[in-house]
């Protein structure tokens, strides 16, 4: 009798893990495609490379006669100028007239400011009898006060130098004012706690705190003071820079014209950097308040 070997059982069935479909990559809309396209092209220009075409334009338009040179000098004729009148010593003569009346009437303005400005900022009596006569002075063009100058000083240094303290004065002492109404009273209450008197107050607590914005009112005062300059020494005046530029407006020498121009803007922009080298060496307590 014959035996039959046992049939093998049934193969599980192979159970297999379908792999994950690679993901699709998704298409970012064509808008932000241009985008990154700018910010992958060319780095923008230097910032004097517009400067130097403007000065190229200049240059051609003047060589090719589109210019005529009684309306506007080419640049480099104004360099030759320049260069001429340095060498001469006419340049720096003027310069050295104009700096002496900027720096007197920037005394006297700045004197007036902070004088003005400390009273009325801390007292009442000096609040109510000074600030409303300065305001109504404040909103009278300064610039058109010239002919009452003249009536009432002549057509000497006198006006020059009161017209360019006018224009100091009211920026130092608007600035000065707001800053000492709003000192921190938290910073007060605390002097007045540790029994500090008026006097230590002022010199540790409110003057430091006025500072700054003083100081902005300094910059802007400078920058009217210049202004002021410009329009003073057409006052009959017999040197600096505004007799140079008279002269040379009569015979229609335009680049001597622009010559006086240019240094009226390097010095406005020299006294400009100076004070900000003062504020950088005054406020040196600010550095650790600076966002970085």
């Amino acid at each position: 009798m014959t035996t039959t070997a046992p049939s093998p059982p049934p193969a599980a069935p192979v159970i297999t893990r379908a792999e994950p479909a690679p993901p699709q990559p998704q298409r970012r809309p064509k808008a932000t495609q241009a985008v990154e396209g700018r910010r992958r092209g060319l780095p923008p220009p230097p910032r004097w490379v517009s400067l130097v075409g403007i000065l190229a334009i200049w240059q051609f338009a003047a060589a090719s006669g589109v210019l005529p040179p009684d309306k506007l000098a080419a640049p480099s004729v104004i360099a030759g100028t320049a260069a001429r009148l340095i060498a001469s010593g006419e340049l720096a003569e003027a310069i050295g007239v104009s700096l002496s009346r900027v720096g007197l009437g920037l005394a006297l303005g700045l004197s007036a400011g902070v004088l003005a400005g400390i009273i009325a900022g801390l007292s009442r009596w000096g609040d109510a009898l000074l600030d409303p006569p300065l305001q109504a002075l404040r909103t009278l063009p300064h610039l058109g006060l010239v002919p009452l100058f003249i009536l009432w000083f002549g057509i000497g240094e006198t006006p020059k130098v009161l017209l360019i303290a006018l224009g100091v004065a009211f920026p130092i002492y608007l600035n000065l004012y707001s800053a000492i109404r709003s000192a921190d009273r938290g910073l007060l209450e605390a002097a007045q706690v540790n029994g500090l008197t008026r006097r230590q107050k002022l010199a540790h607590v409110i003057l430091p705190s006025a500072t700054p914005q003083a100081l902005v009112g300094l910059r802007q005062g400078l920058a009217i003071a210049w202004l002021s300059l410009i329009v003073g020494e057409q006052i009959n005046a017999e040197a600096g820079l505004g007799y140079l530029i008279n002269n040379a407006r009569e015979f229609l020498l335009t680049d001597v014209v622009v010559v006086g121009l240019l240094v009226y803007a390097l010095l406005g922009l020299g006294t400009d950097w100076i004070v900000r080298i003062i504020e950088g060496r005054a406020l040196r307590w600010r550095e650790g308040t600076t966002l970085r």
